[in-house]
């Protein structure tokens, strides 16, 4: 085994809970701006919420709870997107020493059964009437449910009056008790496969990775003298998006909430809050990447957009060698190439981001290192980030001044990390979980000797920095023996413009395969695009040709990253995109597997078997018939 630690960094003692954090700011600068909400949905408006008004809505609130019945270890569900509401709730919980309960809006009812139930919560806070209709479909089930509070119905207003009457010195009395190793979440796993795992984090683990981040990372988050911001539109039922909660807060960062996940929306907000610091996961990166590339093409820009990108990466890459000392950084022409592309291009590339925001963080699945060039390259550095519900959130960073992309970083200080034997990520520090609630066999299954065995495997470089491949229970078996890790194959698929979604299959059979799904909006101006004068029916055939054959060639770029024995040799286009609804994406946007290949299973049954009926010659040391790549279409 290999492993690595960053030198401690010296961090206060966490002495009480996260609330603590809340009241703090409020006396020691009680007219910061810590919070933004806007008065009405979609609104370009922001109004500042200060400390001291954040501190005040919390007590209200912790009131209204305790009036209610709400006693330290009780737990709570937030059933409800990411919004103001969503913080000053947890914080207001955290304050009286209940657990918070987070659930994705969007769960089914059957989920939303299940963690109710396995959580033993006493109450539910949702947003709407469906999602008081879903609660309320279960409620026979639950005769530990004590209360469904409805935010849109003015619920928060409704606790607050109803606390008025509770004094000041029971707050304080139920924040006081709450000790670092207090439950806060219970933070219900996506659930790939199998039902979902309630992991108990105490205030401990959710605050050790934040703390560590603001004291050796705070100055990235803005500009020289300027207070740092940041758009909240992540779910905080997702620890990634607890995490980017909780830094703001203990922070001081002023933090807006954007609850609407389309991209319209997501633009919208960007450009009316600015923010100074962008989180997101790869999709979003991959995404904005991508509508820069069309808009582009649509304005008969593309040509000046390629140069732009390619310069971007290479000035970028350039200065990576250059910090790392192994080069002397961007030579003359190209850093004028830059100079001219920034006065051009980039800078209003980054108008996409609100204009301000000088760092980014990427985390939930691994961004490539091209994206991560590209977006240095214009301005915008983005590191890519480690961490799992099972920590509280990141485990790894880069070190300052001597970033490295491709990699996720080295490990936070007071973080050790190692990797087993067969590459398996161990991880342990204070940021390590309290188990999975009601399962302790699962529990001992991933705590070892005080290390926690991540399930993702990775490298650490000669330096330290670790590079995560894949998933144990992600890796293929082909027929031949091969093992493949699909993850670095389907991301450089998800570079092509045209390519929305990738899925690499191949259990069991004699190659690689991969199920892909297309970019609706860069598809219509590809097609557009298309010099093809013709019949109809003739036009039409020749459009499928020639899609097969821009898919087939992001295809073999995919397999140049990777030996003969692990490239894709069949592919499938389907005609819908795996998405959450139909259950082929969990809540947090990762693919689960298991139910797109049961999903899939006929399609990926054909593809195999379109290929075995076309021979061709015999390739060494793999089987007959498959030594290229097969262009089958749904």
């Amino acid at each position: 085994m290999r492993a690595y630690a960053l030198a401690p960094t010296p961090v206060s003692p966490l002495t009480g809970g996260l609330a603590d954090s809340v009241f703090e700011t409020a006396v020691r600068t009680p007219d910061l701006p810590v919070l933004a909400r806007r008065p009405a949905p979609g609104s370009s408006v922001w109004e500042e919420v200060s400390a001291a008004g954040l501190r005040d809505e919390v007590v209200g609130l912790a009131k209204g709870m305790i009036a209610s019945g709400i006693s330290p270890g009780h737990r709570v569900a937030i059933m409800a997107r990411t919004r103001y509401e969503w913080t000053v709730l947890s914080y207001a919980l955290w304050t009286v020493g209940a657990e918070v309960v987070p659930i994705y809006p969007t769960s089914s009812r059957d989920q939303v059964e299940w963690i109710l139930r396995d959580a033993k919560c006493v109450a539910v806070v949702v947003e709407d009437e469906q999602a008081v209709m879903t609660v309320g479909s279960v409620c026979g089930a639950l005769p530990l449910l004590r209360h469904v509070w409805q935010l849109d119905s003015g619920a928060l207003d409704e606790l607050t009056a109803r606390g008025e009457s509770v004094p000041m010195t029971t707050v304080d009395s139920l924040r006081r008790i709450v000790l670092p190793d207090s439950t806060a979440v219970i933070a219900y796993t996506s659930g790939t496969t199998g039902r979902a795992l309630g992991c108990a984090l105490s205030h401990l683990n959710l605050a050790s990775s934040c703390d560590t981040l603001l004291e050796g990372w705070r100055q990235t988050a803005a500009p020289p003298g300027e207070q740092g911001s940041v758009l909240a539109f992540l779910p905080f039922s997702h620890v990634y998006g607890l995490m980017i909660q909780n830094l703001c807060v203990r922070g001081g960062l002023l933090m807006g909430h954007e609850p609407d996940l389309s991209g319209e929306a997501l633009a919208a907000a960007l450009r009316s809050f600015r923010p100074t610091y962008f989180y997101a996961v790869p999709s979003v990166f991959e995404k904005m990447y991508k509508t820069f590339h069309h808009t582009a093409h649509q304005d008969g820009r593309g040509a000046l957009f390629e140069r732009a990108a390619s310069t971007a990466r290479d000035f970028a890459a350039a200065l990576e060698r250059q910090r790392l000392g192994e080069g002397p950084g961007p030579g003359l022409d190209l850093r004028l190439q830059h100079a001219l592309f920034e006065r051009t291009v980039y800078r209003r590339l980054r108008l996409a981001f609100g204009g301000r925001v000088v760092r980014g963080t990427s985390g939930g699945s691994p961004l490539s290192r091209e994206l991560s060039h590209f977006y240095e390259g214009i301005g915008v550095y983005v590191n890519d980030g480690y961490g799992l519900t099972e920590t509280g959130g990141g485990v790894t960073m880069q070190p300052l001044g001597r970033e490295k992309s491709g990699t996720v970083g080295r490990p936070l200080p007071g973080v050790d990390l190692m990797l087993s034997d067969d590459g398996e990520v161990m991880v342990r520090g204070r940021t390590v979980f309290q188990g999975y609630l009601n399962e302790q066999e699962a529990t001992r299954a991933v705590l070892r000797g005080g290390w926690l065995a991540t399930g993702d495997l990775g490298w650490l470089d000669a330096d330290g920095y670790l590079t995560i491949t894949g998933r144990t229970k992600d890796v293929l078996v082909t027929s031949s023996g091969k093992s493949v890790a699909p993850a670095a194959l389907e991301q450089r698929l998800r570079t092509h413009p045209l390519i929305h979604q990738a899925v690499v299959v191949g259990d069991n059979r004699p190659c690689v395969g991969a199920l892909i799904t297309l970019d609706p909006e860069f598809l219509a101006y590809w097609r557009g695009s298309l010099s093809l004068r013709s019949d109809t029916p003739s036009r039409e055939a020749r459009e499928e040709n020639a899609l097969r054959e821009e898919i087939g060639r992001a295809v073999a770029a995919a397999n140049s990253t990777v030996s003969r024995a692990e490239s894709i040799r069949v592919f499938r286009v389907l005609a819908q995109p795996f998405g959450v609804a139909n259950g082929l994406l969990t809540p947090s946007m990762k693919l689960r597997r298991d139910a797109i290949v049961e999903h899939y299973a006929a399609e990926i049954d054909s593809m195999y078997q379109a290929r075995s009926r076309s021979p061709r010659p015999n390739v060494p040391e793999e089987p007959p018939g498959w030594d290229e790549s097969d262009d089958v279409f749904r």
